[in-house]
């Protein structure tokens, strides 16, 4: 059961990591694809009606953690209280820019909105990025189940860490990098006409980057946590991320080779799914790795709640991700379609 829920949780943020993670590209990239206030207007309506069902999977994240791993939830939140609040306050920052930057008709409204769009996207991805770096690495916590952490200490990956060392910086490097490559191929599918061009452009070029970044943190993995990869050669469920990440990079190759758009962006959607699946199956069952002292780690084990808790957690979940996963292929077939220059159909967006 314990692994279940573990499954089910990590499932429930690589949804939310690959469908708001093309917006966090898109806003990254905002200004390269589009020159002209008509153009970034197309980019905010290629996404600006989607964004806030897609953070209905965080929600929901958060939510079956609250309910299945209650001793996770309460060590994670107050360890990465600064960190939680920078993404709260992006989240809220991005939403803002989406919600109100066209309600006026002004070149300076729309500009300065545009630029927290793009400043809040970037960090966004940047802290994601740097969230999953500290998963892997581990936190300096200590026997009682506790830890909190600076921005950084001495910028190494072991002992007292803080939020950021040349580990975490470059998992966050890669994963701006990986994202912004998904909003781009995302752009080219939901857009037409100049920004149509510049997104193709610019999701060859990052995804040719992403590659030799992903090599370079997968032997930078292997130092800092020399563990893990013979733990996960052991996991059944390792292997199969791996092909998935296979099949993935082979559809997505395809699809920018071949400009077919829907295959490249179903591609860059597997791949972004197929690395954090492949990752949570090595770490487990460590939920939270203590880089002072391996024993001080806890497991999924150490942090379930009681069996009747998983028992009616069991019973609501299947209503709620039906319901969720009903709304999102409604919005997805309403918006469905590419968006235009002269034919902004999306309301204020």
């Amino acid at each position: 059961m314990n692994a279940t829920w573990y499954s089910i949780l990590s499932f429930m943020l690589i949804v939310y990591v690959v469908l708001d993670g093309r917006n966090f590209g898109a806003g990254m990239l905002h200004w390269l694809v589009a020159r002209t206030p008509a153009e970034r207007r197309q980019v905010i309506a290629a996404i600006g009606p989607l964004w806030t069902w897609h953070e209905v999977w965080l929600v929901g994240f958060g939510g079956t953690m609250f309910a299945v791993f209650p001793k996770l939830l309460a060590s994670a939140f107050a360890g990465y209280y600064l960190a939680l609040f920078l993404i709260l306050w992006c989240l809220i920052l991005r939403g803002i820019s989406l919600e109100v930057g066209g309600q006026i008709n002004d070149r300076m409204w729309q500009g300065f909105w545009d630029f927290v769009f793009v400043v809040a996207s970037t960090l966004l991805a940047v802290l994601f990025g740097a969230a999953a770096g500290n998963m892997a690495r581990g936190v300096p916590l200590a026997s009682d189940g506790t830890f909190s952490m600076a921005f950084f200490t001495d910028f190494t990956p072991r002992g007292y860490v803080g939020l950021l060392d040349w580990y975490s910086v470059s998992i966050a490097l890669f994963a701006a990098v990986a994202l912004a490559a998904h909003g781009a191929t995302y752009l080219t599918l939901k857009t037409e006409g100049a920004v149509h061009d510049r997104s193709a452009g610019y999701a060859r070029v990052l995804w040719a980057t992403a590659a030799p970044l992903l090599l370079v943190i997968s032997v930078e993995s292997s130092v800092v946590r020399s563990d893990l990869l013979g733990h996960a050669i052991k996991n059944p469920y390792w292997w199969l991320g791996l092909l998935l990440d296979g099949a993935a990079a082979i559809t997505l190759i395809s699809g920018l080779v071949t400009r077919r758009e829907m295959r490249a962006l179903i591609g860059s959607s597997l791949l972004l799914a197929g690395l954090p699946a492949t990752g949570a199956a090595a770490i487990f069952p460590v939920v939270l790795h203590s880089t002072l002292a391996p024993e001080n780690s806890l497991t999924v084990y150490d942090v379930a709640a009681a069996p009747n808790s998983l028992t009616y957690a069991a019973i609501w979940w299947p209503i709620g991700f039906a319901l969720s996963a009903a709304y999102c292929v409604f919005v997805s077939r309403q918006y469905a379609g590419k968006v235009s220059v002269k034919r902004d159909n999306q309301g204020f967006y």
